[in-house]
């Protein structure tokens, strides 16, 4: 009996060792190397604020959401378990908002508001395949356009194309050779937006545009 426990105990560490050994190395049956083209649609949330910069002054952070929904187009490479590649995707969005103390603050009349319309990014991807399912983490650059506008004030309106950084997460599952889907979670920050020069003391004025993404995807591999 002592020797049936000594050779299990020295067993042990030995398979441990190879369970882990296998996890990290065994190549994975399904391959994800390739292009592949797709769609996502999802929901995006963040902040948003109104300030000048030369004397500081502003609007309280106020919510920006809504929906969105686009195209995806990427290249994934296959070593062993470790999958590294590149995707770009294009969305139209209506995550917008609008500050909900009105002429409380800043002089904002019925409420400054932030409009992302359309957004973008190109981004690198790195992952660990388990077979036919790969968790993996994304980042790179983001772009997009923004506005900044009061309905009431038409002088009162900024709107540009801005660029930015993301950076984020997903799970992606294959159920056939060429077919995928995907959860994933981005955050996007696309910095700030010029609206109009207020002159001395204040300056320029500004809105920025901050905001994370939830959206679901499929994908064909060719």
């Amino acid at each position: 009996m002592k020797r049936l426990i000594l050779a299990l105990a020295l067993l042990m560490p030995a398979s441990g060792a190879f369970a882990a050994d296998a996890l990290i190395s065994e190549p994975s049956a399904y391959s994800w190397s390739g292009v592949y083209v797709g769609g996502t649609v999802g929901y995006g949330w963040g902040k948003s604020h109104h300030f000048t910069e030369t004397i500081p002054d502003s609007t309280d952070k106020f919510t920006i959401d809504g929906a969105l929904g686009g195209l995806t187009l990427g290249y994934n490479y296959q070593v062993d378990r470790w999958v590294f590649g590149a995707e770009t995707d294009i969305s139209a969005a209506d995550i917008h908002g609008e500050d909900p103390d009105g002429a409380s603050n800043w002089g904002c009349g019925t409420g400054c508001q932030t409009k992302v319309d359309w957004f973008g990014t190109l981004r690198a991807r790195a992952g660990m395949a388990f077979d036919t399912t790969l968790p993996y983490i994304t980042g790179g650059l983001a772009y997009g356009h923004v506005k900044g506008y009061i309905d009431e004030f038409p002088e009162y309106d900024g709107a540009e194309t801005k660029a930015g950084w993301t950076v984020g997460a997903g799970i992606e599952h294959a159920f056939s050779d060429h077919f995928s889907v995907k959860a994933e979670y981005l955050y996007v920050d696309l910095g700030k937006i010029k609206i109009e020069d207020f002159g001395a003391p204040y300056g320029q004025g500004y809105a920025d545009a901050k905001f994370s993404t939830a959206r679901i995807g499929m994908n064909y591999k060719f």
